[in-house]
């Protein structure tokens, strides 16, 4: 400050001054804008399949699946274009006099009508308003009787309205752009989109999705120009299932089954499930066509009907663990009335739902039993084997546990957090950093938020588990240290860590680990991956840098730019995570922390990559190495 300048402080009653001016009352549509994760969840850029923009074609989708539902219309045409979507439907149509209350008046629809609507998941009544709310363009029409009505808005205000004869089918238009203020910098992965139709196909047998993208002027692309799991026909790709959950679990786990696939459909319940090769269990729930990646009482319902089901048939007393170890299954149920735990519908909390799941599922398994006899015998030889593994580990299990108490009292090269996964308080932060030897976590460990973020450390690299016993990881003190700090010894219900970060060094050593890391995961607790768990760090490469600015960059490209940006730059390339600074690591795990998610499309055809890649070597590997082997002399 200057000589001969006064400050004057505000007093502190008038600059948090509380009257009737600082109330506001806030519009729906303000509210949704204002508020928008209370409404679609996470915002994201669209790199995760749980990003806005995709919530938004759901909730648009999902008004067309329930007129299908109710028994109208048996196709939905979805068409991208740029930054557009477009949802054409054929049921019966908004009712014209109607279509601007219903996509922006809030608890304003049919579906609190249950003569209407018996199985919605939107029952919120705020789906296509938010859609209209977070959108820079949005329109929606409607086709009822040789007449038509449209209206067009633009961040949840409304531009135009029109009415009119058309000669369209009966039914419902919507088209919209995410407004890129809400959700920055995103673009559409076309995976995505594509998985979350073949989900609707599956619950909706017989309804028809068709799946058509445009360039910039309008025309399709073709096959070359985009890939797609769905069947072509006219430039459409078409995503339709006559089985439903049958033919979910035929995709996912492909020829690798013990037993024909079990499949039951009601009224209110469908589920399928068979026995494959791997560890654990794996499942597939949805409510009212959505999918609950955390379960839910409909789940654990389930699995308690399966197992009461086999034991009633075999007339014993199996264990659930050994009855559902190994098994596939899908599960699904609609509901006049779903209650889920989060806004984002992840988990029901339907409680009075239990008992006639369990019950109806108890008798349709033993039904199948008695019709597949072939199926009980496989089931109950698998039920013995399991059975038979369990107690054998149980034994190297003891024999571990008895050397790890002579070892230390505390899991060796842990560094452990204050809050846990299943913490009410912070559980969902937690994460657990695997790293590469002592010097590689040294610069973590000092700078790591000690609430939220763990440590454990690894010697070098770990045994490849591919082809191995369960029981091996009881022989491995590493792993067996590894598997106890994260809390999976008895599955996965028991893991303490939110998220589970692979952080090797960027070289040869550390890629090595990284794959030994996952085949770990991949083998024994693939749970861990497909509810998408498991993220790998990424650490800059390079660092560039003068006496006024400096830049972290992750690759090639972003290196490149900061040395044309940045006069007379010193350039660092980092070789592991040893090298950088504790002052400057703590950025990289903090707020801008990068990572990674592991995830697979599909468990199908999974052991037969692992083996080609981390199983015995062979010509065809190394045919395969040599004809991919990248010139990395920079």
């Amino acid at each position: 400050m200057g000589r001969g300048t006064k400050t004057t402080k505000k007093p502190a009653a008038e600059s948090t001054a509380y009257d009737e001016s600082k109330i506001k009352t806030l519009s729906s549509l303000e509210h949704i804008r204002l508020r928008s994760g209370m409404y679609i969840g996470r915002l994201g850029d669209g790199s995760n399949q749980d990003d806005g923009i995709y919530i938004l074609l759901k909730e648009v989708i999902d008004n067309s699946v329930d007129e299908f539902i109710m028994g109208h219309g048996s196709t939905i045409d979805i068409t991208i274009q740029g930054n557009r979507l477009s949802v054409r439907d054929y049921g019966r149509g908004i009712p014209l006099g109607k279509i601007v209350e219903c996509v922006s008046v809030i608890n304003t629809g049919a579906k609190y009508n249950t003569e209407v609507f018996q199985f919605s998941v939107g029952l919120n009544g705020v789906g296509t308003k938010a859609v209209n709310a977070l959108s820079e363009d949005f329109m929606v029409q409607a086709f009822r009787e040789g007449k038509y009505a449209r209206a067009d808005f633009s961040r949840g205000n409304q531009k135009d309205e029109k009415k009119g004869k058309s000669q369209e089918k009966t039914g419902t238009l919507i088209s919209f752009v995410p407004d890129p203020e809400i959700f920055p910098d995103y673009r559409f992965n076309l995976e995505f989109i594509e998985e979350r139709l073949w989900n609707y196909a599956y619950l909706n047998s017989g309804l028809t999705l068709r799946l058509k993208v445009l360039d910039e002027n309008g025309k399709t692309l073709t096959a070359e120009e985009h890939e797609s799991s769905g069947t072509k026909k006219n430039g459409w790709q078409v995503f339709h299932s006559e089985k439903g959950l049958q033919d979910l679990l035929e995709r996912e786990v492909g020829d690798e089954l013990l037993y024909n696939i079990s499949y039951y459909k009601a009224q209110h319940l469908e589920f399928a499930f068979t026995h494959g090769q791997s560890y654990g269990e794996t499942h597939w729930s949805f409510v009212n066509g959505q999918f609950t990646s955390d379960g839910g009482t409909h789940l654990s319902a389930f699995r308690e009907g399966l197992l009461k089901g086999v034991n009633d048939f075999y007339q014993k007393s199996y264990s659930g663990v050994d009855v559902r170890e190994g098994i596939v299954a899908s599960v699904a149920v609609k509901l006049e009335s779903p209650v889920f735990e989060s806004q984002t519908k992840n988990k029901l909390g339907n409680t009075e739902i239990r008992s006639w799941i369990v019950q109806e599922t108890r008798e349709a398994v033993a039904d199948f039993l008695h019709k597949n006899k072939t199926a009980a015998k496989r089931i109950q030889d698998k039920i013995i084997n399991n059975e038979k593994l369990r107690k054998e580990l149980n034994v190297v299990r003891k024999e571990a546990k008895e050397a790890a108490k002579k070892i230390a009292l505390k899991i060796p090269n842990l560094k452990d957090c204050k809050y846990h996964l299943g913490d009410k308080k912070r559980g969902e932060e937690s994460t657990i950093f695997i790293t590469e030897g002592k010097s590689a976590s040294g610069s973590m460990v000092s700078c790591r938020d000690v609430y939220t973020q763990a440590i454990f450390s690894l010697r070098g690299k770990i045994q490849n588990m591919f082809g191995r016993s369960q029981a091996a990881i009881y022989k491995n003190e590493e792993l067996y240290n590894m598997m106890m700090a994260l809390g999976i010894e008895n599955g996965i219900e028991g893991l303490r860590y939110a998220r589970i970060v692979i952080s090797t060094d960027a070289d040869h050593d550390g890629f090595h680990i990284r794959n030994l890391l996952l085949t770990f995961f991949l083998s024994f607790f693939e749970d861990l991956v497909v509810q998408e768990r498991v993220y790998i760090l990424e650490t800059p490469l390079f660092r560039v840098r003068n006496k006024q600015e400096t830049r972290y960059c992750y690759n090639l490209k972003e290196r490149d730019e900061a040395l044309k940006a940045i006069r007379n730059p010193e350039v660092t390339r980092f070789k592991g995570l040893g090298e950088i600074s504790p002052n400057e690591f703590g950025q990289f795990i903090g707020e801008d922390i990068r990572l990674l998610k592991v995830n697979i499309r599909t468990i199908k055809g999974l052991h037969e990559t692992m083996d080609f890649y981390m199983g015995k070597n062979t010509p065809d590997r190394k045919s395969y190495i040599m004809q991919n082997l990248l010139d990395v002399s920079d």
